[in-house]
């Protein structure tokens, strides 16, 4: 009986620190968000509307931005929690990494809210500090030997080695791709929000299945903060997430995912942040060789709202369509988790 009662205790204790960063960190990103509104209108942080995107979006002109802060918050309270109970290099990394994105973002909405510059930081800056970023995280985790060259191919059950110099220009193309895949998306209230929720939840089960308890720990602990901040976020937005937490998420997607060996997995269960960008390339080269706009606005969003689309039906589908693409991720990881 004694076996039994203890038994239970540790099952539950285990339950609890499963769930403990989910919780957490969607209380705190809940409690910070109506304090954290009032004080962004206060300082006049509002997003500016530019003159070629949709003209109805001038009525969100003035809605507080940069409220990324509220989940990243959340997210770091969860986190430091989670270190306290068990210590874990790989989960500070994945954090640290993922805050230093969220920082980059900061930087380029104070720029173009404060300072009153509208194109923030330029490309390159981002990109040089992106790399950065991505560079600092595969060689911190390869040199304590918790990273190597192995990733995962989808439905193959198996990895394969890369040589290190072709699995570093990846890790920067996936990670710096990813991030700012995630920002373009992040154009409609509760886009980006929905859809990181929907592959969060992919990588905490995918975790589980790998017995990755930091990966699963860090991506409930997002999980949560979206999960309040979309009470926020959606239409119609109280508040949007800015560069600051757009980068952020990027950044936290991106690195569970090589973390987890499987940043291949992106193209799948990543899609639709994948396709806003392609819409963009798509948009600019097809108008650069025939002077014709494929979509009538990209990032692709936008065009479904310019075909009369209104955005709750645009999230419901771009949301539907991740949680189908995720289900593929699923079967596309079982060939591998079976072999293990």
């Amino acid at each position: 009986m004694g076996n039994l009662i203890d038994a239970a205790e540790n099952m539950t204790g285990s339950l609890w620190l499963s769930v403990m960063p989910l919780l957490v960190s969607f209380a705190v990103t809940a409690l910070i968000s109506p304090i954290l509104i009032p004080w962004l209108k206060k300082l006049k942080f509002g997003q500016e509307i530019l003159e070629i995107g949709p003209s109805w979006h001038k009525s969100k002109e003035g809605t507080p931005t940069m409220g990324g802060i509220a989940f990243i918050c959340g997210v770091s309270v969860a986190v430091v929690l989670s270190l306290l109970v068990r210590y874990s290099l790989p989960l500070l990394m994945i954090f640290v990494i993922s805050l230093g994105f969220g920082i980059i973002g900061f930087t380029d909405d104070y720029i173009k809210v404060v300072k009153k510059r509208n194109l923030g930081l330029t490309a390159r800056q981002k990109f040089i500090l992106q790399t950065i970023l991505a560079v600092i995280y595969v060689v911190v985790m390869a040199r304590t030997g918790n990273l190597d060259n192995h990733i995962i191919i989808p439905f193959a059950g198996k990895t394969v080695a890369m040589p290190w110099v072709l699995y570093v220009i990846l890790i920067l193309f996936v990670v710096t791709g990813t991030v700012n895949a995630v920002n373009l998306t992040d154009g409609i209230d509760g886009l980006a929000t929905s859809i990181t929720v929907v592959v969060l939840i992919f990588f905490a089960a995918v975790s589980i299945m790998l017995s990755d308890m930091d990966s699963m720990w860090y991506s409930i602990a997002v999980l949560g903060g979206c999960l309040a901040f979309l009470m926020f976020n959606a239409h119609p937005a109280k508040m949007f997430m800015g560069d600051t937490g757009s980068l952020f998420l990027g950044g936290s997607v991106s690195v569970l995912a090589v973390g987890l060996k499987m940043p291949l997995i992106l193209i799948i269960v990543g899609f639709v942040y994948l396709f806003e960008t392609l819409s963009v390339i798509i948009q600019v080269t097809g108008y650069k060789l025939t002077k014709k706009r494929v979509f009538k606005m990209t990032p692709i969003h936008h065009h479904f709202e310019m075909c009369g689309w209104k955005e709750n039906k645009i999230v419901g589908v771009f949301t539907a369509t991740t949680v189908i693409l995720c289900i593929i991720g699923i079967l596309a990881i079982l060939p591998y988790v079976r072999g293990i």
